[in-house]
C-alpha cells in the first residue's frame, strides 16, 4: 500500500501531472444551505428528545453525533473541509445556543456542605482532649515484688 502510493506520487512528479491537480473551490452556499437541513434536523431530534433548560448533554450524545456526521460530510462533498473555519463556526453556534449551561460548577446544598464538614471539625476539636486523656490516664500496675 505505502510502495504503490510512493510510486503514484513519483509518477505525479516526473510526469508533472501534479502541478495540474487543482483543488475545486469551496462550495459556501451549497455547505451552508446544506448545514441549515443538518441544524433543523438535529433541533427537531432535540426537541423530541426531551430538551430542557439543563444541560443536555448525556441525553443528546447520538443526536449531536449524526449532527457531526452530517456536517462533516456536506464539508468533505462541498470541498470546504480546510477552508477558514466553517464546520468550527457551525458547532460553536450550536454549543452557545444548546450546551453552554454545561460547564458551569454549581455549588452543593448546605445540608450536603454541613454533612461533609462537621465531622472533620468535630473530630479535630475532640483529638486534642482525646491524646490528652490518653496520656494522663494512670494504671496501678501491682507489684509482683511483694514490697
Amino acid at each position: 500500500m505505502v510502495l504503490t502510493t510512493y510510486l503514484l506520487v513519483l509518477t505525479f512528479v516526473w510526469t508533472e501531472k501534479a502541478a495540474t491537480f487543482v483543488v475545486p473551490p469551496c462550495d459556501r452556499h451549497m455547505f451552508e444551505s446544506s448545514v441549515d437541513n443538518c441544524l433543523s434536523d438535529f433541533n427537531k431530534s432535540l426537541e423530541t428528545s426531551g430538551y430542557q433548560d439543563g444541560c443536555p448533554w448525556p441525553a443528546v450524545k447520538g443526536i449531536y453525533n449524526n449532527l457531526k456526521h452530517c456536517v462533516d460530510d456536506w464539508a468533505n462533498a462541498c470541498w470546504c473541509r480546510g477552508h477558514g473555519s466553517l464546520v468550527d463556526e457551525v458547532f460553536m453556534k450550536v454549543h452557545d445556543m444548546h450546551f453552554s449551561v454545561c460547564g458551569r460548577v454549581h455549588d452543593p446544598p448546605l445540608t450536603t456542605l454541613i454533612m461533609l464538614i462537621a465531622p472533620v471539625i468535630i473530630a479535630t476539636l475532640l483529638l486534642p482532649l482525646l491524646c490528652a486523656q490518653l496520656t494522663t490516664y494512670n494504671i496501678e500496675m501491682p507489684s509482683t515484688l511483694g514490697l
